[in-house]
């Protein structure tokens, strides 16, 4: 690394570091006031990309194909808390599901019942919810016409994985077979940088005893078991095959093993994803194909002889001209299968039911709620209902039980640690932790962490935030366009929020080279920050408060990306992330240097071509937090909302690269982490009065149309719009 020789202004710079570094040894000697996992009790907040706005909730519609549902037919499933998704209707049979008809008051079967995932009480659990009424009550009469759970007598919830003291992961796409439920879970670490912790897994219901299907080396998503629950298929990469990166969609293919222990597996479909069955030997998948269309596809297992990709039948079900995913069948139903869709010149996607006799689509979700994203359909057993998640929205009128959260508290692994997921971007902490500040893009934005005095302290685009730990109220930021190139105009600015009558806002550099995420020193001398004003994004520290006039110092030099800094509250080190080992390559690692360019080391990759980005220390220095794909992806990405990187996670590191933690279970983009200096008690904090929820967008991917070749669909047009 080439370091720029001093200047004499320089002198100043590293005499001020020499006293941070005596500092920092003097209070190692008193143990300072911070002791444990990275520094006694203390929070750590990140942001989620949309997640705030989901408010999911499983819903039905009977599948009739006579005529077109109105908004009575719909029925709610869940209950409000939380977010609800990726439900499965098991079978009312009681020699089929004993554990669950044992929950009913009386022993008797439920009317209707649901099995699905749910993030409440900051983990991911899977949920058994049953209703009671008569036949006809649910068929037609006032279950219809109204949420089935507005009556608690006639409703049992039951948690079935993943709920109080269990451990924390990703639950994902569970269905039930006799007295086993079969899922997804990531509680395994792999041990293998930038692999997936996604394996099926089936749990006995009388026992609780969990049995790992998945052979080891391998990642499986989105099982489904036959309607004999004698086999499971998987989207996997099979053993010695690891994610290759994608964001759209994984380059799996279709496995199918016995359910009872996971033997006899064996490749069925190579390109293909998100199986579900029909019968024993047909299988149903989606694939994008070589015209850019997603479709479901059908394969047909041979009755006899040896089962492989040579022997399997596969041919395209849904025409092109309309991108079509997730199908959904039921057992023995030759007549349709369900799909969620995105047409062409819509910006939302429904479910629709797919004739296999006519080869037709007939809208469903679309009568119902026409701006309003559908996702992940089920088909009920007797092919009488078909199930979907939505954002509930105001839940056509009536108040719904979770409120917008300012901070949702998430299920931490670590004693003395709380952790939160904020509704905002590149959150930072005060000094003394009692305000957060974060930036809404646009806007930069401080609010008590109680969620209290939420004011706008700042109008235009930015990213990243910062505190001074010496200038109480003094925040800095970066404002101008995010991802840009190194010559973008972007610059560094300081705000005292404090300044009641008139915000000082103070531009601290001049150049406009792409200059972004400041973080001063302990001492609030300096600011560390990256900028392109060579040409190539390096480090660079300059003085806080005159900015690079009062004194600028050239950190790092090289033809690469050096960025997202973060300095240490003893002043020892600056953490940043860079793409040096590999330029240009979108791979980032972390790494660490002194603030006067000695002692460079990186601290951690994510694997080949990983990512490893926004560090940020712990109070007492020790420790860093910061967001990663080490954990690879942990769902197909199309069976939700958009992401940039849906595979971001957030882990934990010390300073000499040992006790790496995974605090984060989740098929989102979880980045931007900040760890504060006080504890927060670990509950939900909600905003205030907060609007309407549901504004998150839909995969990016599907609102192009691949050619010119719609297929004679029809075209839809719909302005992109929040709620149902």
């Amino acid at each position: 690394m080439k370091i720029t020789p001093l200047p004499p202004l320089a002198l100043c710079f590293l005499l001020s570091v020499h006293v941070l570094f005596a500092r920092s040894h003097a209070s190692a000697e008193h143990g300072g006031p911070n002791g444990g996992v990275g520094g006694g009790s203390s929070s750590i907040i990140f942001a989620t990309l949309g997640r705030s706005d989901y408010a999911f909730d499983i819903f039905a519609l009977p599948a009739r194909r006579d005529q077109s549902p109105k908004p009575v037919d719909e029925l709610k499933l869940t209950d409000g808390n939380s977010v609800n998704f990726n439900g499965h209707f098991p079978s009312l049979s009681p020699a089929a599901s004993s554990s669950l008809i044992s929950l009913s008051p009386d022993q008797t079967p439920p009317s209707l019942q649901v099995i699905y995932v749910t993030e409440r009480n900051g983990s991911s659990s899977i949920y058994y919810d049953a209703v009671y009424g008569g036949d006809g009550d649910v068929a037609e009469g006032s279950l219809r016409r109204r949420s089935a759970l507005e009556a608690p007598p006639a409703r049992v919830q039951v948690p079935l994985v993943g709920s109080g003291t269990s451990v924390i992961s990703m639950k994902d796409r569970p269905s039930l077979s006799g007295e086993n439920l079969i899922y997804v879970s990531t509680h395994e670490d792999t041990g293998v940088p930038r692999t997936s912790w996604a394996a099926v897994y089936s749990t006995d219901l009388r026992t609780g005893s969990t049995r790992r299907l998945t052979p080891h080396g391998a990642a499986d998503y989105s099982p489904a078991v036959s309607p004999s629950g004698v086999w499971t298929a998987v989207a996997s990469y099979g053993e010695g095959r690891a994610w290759g990166g994608e964001v759209e969609e994984l380059g799996t293919d279709v496995y199918v093993f016995l359910t009872r222990d996971g033997s006899r597996r064996v490749k069925v479909v190579e390109h293909g994803g998100w199986p579900c069955w029909v019968d024993d030997s047909t299988l149903f998948f989606h694939r994008r194909g070589n015209d850019g269309w997603w479709s479901v596809y059908k394969a047909t297992l041979p009755s006899r002889g040896p089962i492989s990709t040579e022997s399997v039948v596969t041919q395209r079900v849904t025409p092109p001209g309309v991108h079509a995913f997730t199908p959904a069948t039921s057992p023995g139903n030759k007549e349709f299968i369900a799909v969620a869709t995105r047409r062409p010149g819509s910006s939302y996607r429904h479910i629709e039911l797919f004739d296999l006799v006519k080869n037709e689509f007939r809208e469903l979700t679309r009568h119902v709620s026409p701006n309003a994203h559908h996702f992940n359909p089920f088909i009920s057993p007797d092919s009488g209902r078909v199930g979907y998640h939505r954002c509930r929205g105001d839940d056509n009128g009536r108040e719904t039980q979770s409120p917008h959260l300012l901070l949702e508290n998430l299920q931490s692994p670590v004693p003395g640690l709380s952790l939160f997921r904020i509704d905002g971007s590149f959150p930072s902490f005060s000094p003394a932790g009692d305000r957060i500040a974060y930036v809404n893009m646009p806007g930069v934005y401080v609010v008590d962490r109680d969620g209290s005095n939420r004011r706008k302290v700042y109008s235009g685009m930015a990213f990243s935030s910062s505190w001074d730990p010496v200038r109480s109220g003094v925040i800095y930021t970066s404002t101008g366009p995010t991802f840009a190139t190194e010559s973008t105009e972007v610059d560094v600015i300081s705000i005292n929020v404090d300044e009641v009558d008139k915000l000082g806002v103070k531009r601290l550099t001049t150049s406009g080279k792409n200059n972004a995420f400041p973080a001063p020193s302990p001492d609030g001398k300096w600011i560390v920050f990256r900028s392109g004003r060579s040409g190539h994004k390096n480090l660079y520290i300059m003085d806080a408060v005159k900015g690079e006039e009062g004194g600028l110092y050239r950190l790092t030099d090289g033809p690469w990306s050096d960025t997202m800094c973060n300095w240490s509250p003893d002043g020892k080190w600056i953490a940043f992330a860079s793409d040096r080992e590999n330029p240009g390559s979108g791979s980032f690692s972390l790494y660490l240097i002194h603030p006067n360019g000695t002692g460079l080391r990186k601290l951690i990759q994510s694997g080949s071509l990983g990512r490893a980005n926004h560090p940020y220390f712990s109070p007492d220095g020790k420790s860093l937090v910061f967001t990663s794909d080490y954990a690879a992806v942990s769902a197909e990405p199309i069976s939700s909302s958009h992401h940039y990187q849906p595979y971001g996670e957030i882990f934990t590191i010390k300073l000499d690269g040992s006790d790496l933690k995974r605090l984060t279970h989740n098929f989102y983009e979880d980045g931007t982490p900040a760890w504060g200096p006080t504890f927060i008690k670990p509950a939900d904090v909600a905003w205030p009065n907060y609007g309407s929820q549901c504004s998150f967008e839909d995969c990016h991917w599907l609102s192009g149309t691949p050619n010119n070749s719609f297929g004679g669909a029809p075209h839809y047009s719909a302005k992109a719009q929040c709620g149902a």
